[in-house]
């Protein structure tokens, strides 16, 4: 997995983590992504370095400002391709999500819109 993917996989589980439970953990990361914890605090190191997250001494990960709108632009990115996939392709929501998740990475821009606008006309 390339790091790009890799660092918008975990900022989207951190968000989702956060909103859940105002934090994020090392352990609940691995656990959600399937990974080990070693490889989540590697990954955490270089997320701060880049200014995307905050790491408490004490373990808690909370997501920057910027951490936070990288997060929520994927997060509706993956949203957005999971109703189209079960709106157009009559996926379940769990098929669609699964393939929401490897989708979201590496669509266009171009793609994505018309996606969007594919719902707003089912939604018309």
């Amino acid at each position: 997995m390339n790091f790009n993917k890799s660092k918008e996989m975990y900022l989207e589980t951190i968000y989702i983590l956060e909103s859940d439970h105002d934090h994020a953990h090392v352990a609940d990361i691995a656990e959600r992504l399937g990974i080990t914890k070693p490889s989540v605090t590697k990954a955490m190191n270089r997320l701060k370095e880049e200014g995307l997250i905050n790491k408490e001494t004490y373990g808690h990960i909370t997501l920057t400002e910027k951490g936070e709108a990288l997060a929520v632009k994927i997060y509706h990115k993956h949203c957005t391709i999971a109703s189209f996939l079960e709106k157009s392709l009559g996926l379940s929501p769990e098929e669609a999500a699964n393939n929401a998740c490897r989708m979201e990475h590496v669509i266009s821009d171009k793609m994505m819109e018309a996606i969007e606008a594919y719902l707003e006309d089912s939604t018309s």
